[in-house]
């Protein structure tokens, strides 16, 4: 199944290697590698990520990488990365 990054996790990914950048570029690459390794998982396995707690839905998921959730929507066509998150942040109410 194909795997598309929303706008929004796109930016996440951004911002996480910003962060982890400022003190070790090698090790913020590792980390967006390591990441975008999990959605090539996702997209093989799509029901191998638990529901997302906070969301009861069926079609929300997420895998953890840690110290990262990566939250996605199951469609029919693809897999929809919605965000990625540090799994110390509160979510927000809808996604």
């Amino acid at each position: 199944m194909r795997v598309h990054w929303t706008n929004t996790a796109v930016e996440h990914l951004l911002a996480i290697y910003e962060y982890i950048a400022q003190d070790s570029p090698v090790y913020a690459q590792r980390m967006i590698d390591r990441l975008t390794r999990r959605s090539e998982q996702i997209a093989t396995f799509p029901l191998s990520g638990r529901m997302v707690p906070e969301y009861e839905a069926q079609d929300i998921r997420e895998v953890i990488e840690k110290p990262y959730r990566l939250i996605y929507r199951i469609k029919p066509d693809q897999i929809e990365v919605l965000a990625v998150v540090h799994s110390a942040q509160l979510l927000p109410s809808e996604l």
